[in-house]
């Protein structure tokens, strides 16, 4: 069991984050799946885990130094997928898909979305 309920991270441009985490996510098997009123984009697979959204003190909003959002890819070749729809989608790339050293099956990839916000797929499963 997950010891979170959910994730979220701001934008300023909703239409964009959505463009962007709609391509990005779906190759790990997250999808849209609403809106909550007009100020969040909620993303899951049957229950709002990860939610984008305009902060509500009014203020712009702005991406943490040091935070990173983590998605858990099925296989390495989500990772990849992952990252290039990212990266067709408005994202820049954080750290190019690939082996990480801190155990010996993590494969990763890292992109910024469009606000700024650093956000991650993992796959511990062994080869592809």
């Amino acid at each position: 069991m997950s010891i979170f309920t959910h994730a979220t991270v701001g934008t300023n441009d909703r239409e964009k984050s959505k463009t962007f985490y709609g391509a990005a996510l779906k190759p790990l098997g997250v999808n849209y799946i609403g809106e909550l009123g007009e100020a969040a984009s909620m993303y899951g697979a049957d229950s709002p885990a990860f939610i984008v959204f305009t902060p509500s003190d009014g203020k712009p909003a702005s991406c943490g130094n040091g935070g990173t959002v983590g998605f858990a890819a099925p296989t390495r070749a989500a990772v990849r997928e992952f990252h290039a729809a990212g990266l067709a989608n408005g994202g820049t790339d954080e750290g190019a898909p690939g082996p990480r050293s801190f155990t010996p099956t993590a494969y990763a990839a890292y992109l910024r979305d469009p606000d700024g916000n650093k956000i991650t797929a993992y796959c511990f499963a062994d080869g592809e």
